[in-house]
């Protein structure tokens, strides 16, 4: 390919909301450009004509008329598993955006596919690629905090009725905030803590009445031993969540006196996403009577999403190999799914363990 050696040539499926926000971060990249857009809504051939790129109907269409060097398929979750099938078949290396599929079978159908071929497939869980967690990640592996035993999470926001009246769905089985919005908090918390092993959780719609969830108590058990437990709500107005603290998307007013995750070892904690590190500095006086030295790890905030797109770029050139593999996209849909049947049955679900 012509363009690989220095910026591929990108197309995007899918021009939704994140599908824009794709489209928008590879006009703004360096590394790479925007060669067209496939969507056969009829508000896509404006966003392509702004764009100044071809608009394809059709999957077909492009791959017949003008092979790109790279796919990102931001389509509906259904269409994500044999789209994905059909751009390998054609060599192409994909951004597949999260979740990898609709369901653990049809993910595993990907993975195994992707694996025995190996073919670059990148899953679209951006928050990988954000500073703020991979310094997070930096202080847990160095040590500072002692031996992890506890992690808090929470993602509280409150979606207001014109979400639910644009889309119906929401409000049905399959569209609470478990399957739509816990999967970005379980690729954190993974990254964080390792792997899960076995969740439990409490489910509500006190609130709003709808068929789905509104409000859901999880507890985590991690293969490291670690403990969790995650407040999840979509009717609660609070600035506890990654979107309202992180400051990553300006879509959000954000609030830097509030954190998402509080994670506990035995020589100390560290709150994120502020940073706010409270440890003791003698090993042999630790104690709740003694106070913390208080301090903040220094970090830098960068737009992932724009992070997400460089890394690709790499991975098409064969520089690199995908951050957030196939089967870390499995992971994190075997876990939410767990969790969803906890809170439907009130059962304690195991999970198989596998290295993060």
């Amino acid at each position: 390919m012509t363009h690989t050696a220095s910026r591929p040539r990108i197309a995007v499926a899918g021009a939704g909301i994140i599908g824009q926000a794709h489209m928008a971060v590879i006009q703004a990249s360096p590394h790479a450009q925007l060669c067209a857009v496939v969507d056969p809504s009829p508000a896509a051939a404006a966003l392509a004509a702004k764009a100044g790129v071809p608009l394809y109907k059709t999957l077909d269409d492009l791959l017949a008329q003008d092979k790109p060097d790279g796919m990102v398929l931001a389509t509906p979750n259904a269409l994500h598993v044999p789209q994905a099938l059909q751009c390998m078949g054609q060599g192409l290396p994909v951004l597949l955006e999260k979740p990898i599929a609709t369901t653990v079978a049809e993910a595993q159908v990907l993975v195994d596919q992707v694996e025995q071929t190996d073919a670059k497939v990148l899953i679209g869980h951006h928050r990988a690629h954000s500073p703020i967690m991979a310094k997070a990640r930096q202080v847990v592996s160095s040590g500072q905090l002692g031996q992890l035993v506890a992690v808090m999470g929470s993602a509280l926001f409150f979606k207001p009725d014109r979400y639910f009246d644009d889309g119906p769905w929401r409000r049905e089985i399959g569209g609470g905030p478990i399957l739509i919005n816990m999967i970005h908090e379980v690729h954190n918390l993974r990254m964080l803590c390792g792997d899960i092993v076995a969740v439990q959780a409490f489910k509500s719609h006190a609130t709003r009445g709808f068929a789905v969830e509104d409000t859901v108590a999880i507890n985590l058990r991690f293969a490291s031993g670690v403990l969790g437990t995650f407040m999840l709500s979509d009717t609660a107005a609070c600035a506890r969540s990654w979107e309202q603290t992180s400051q990553e998307n300006k879509a959000y007013p954000s609030y830097d006196d509030e954190d998402c995750y509080v994670i506990s070892g035995t020589q100390g904690s560290l709150s994120v996403p502020t940073m706010r590190l409270k440890t003791y500095a003698n090993a042999d006086a630790r104690s709740w009577w003694k106070p913390f030295e208080v301090g903040t790890a220094p970090m830098q905030r960068e737009d992932p999403l724009a992070l997400q797109m460089a890394h690709f770029a790499q991975v098409i050139r064969g520089q690199a190999e995908p951050l957030v593999s196939a089967r870390d996209g499995l992971h994190n849909l075997r876990v939410t799914e767990a969790i969803a049947q906890a809170a439907e049955t009130g059962a304690l679900v195991h999970l198989d363990g596998a290295t993060f």
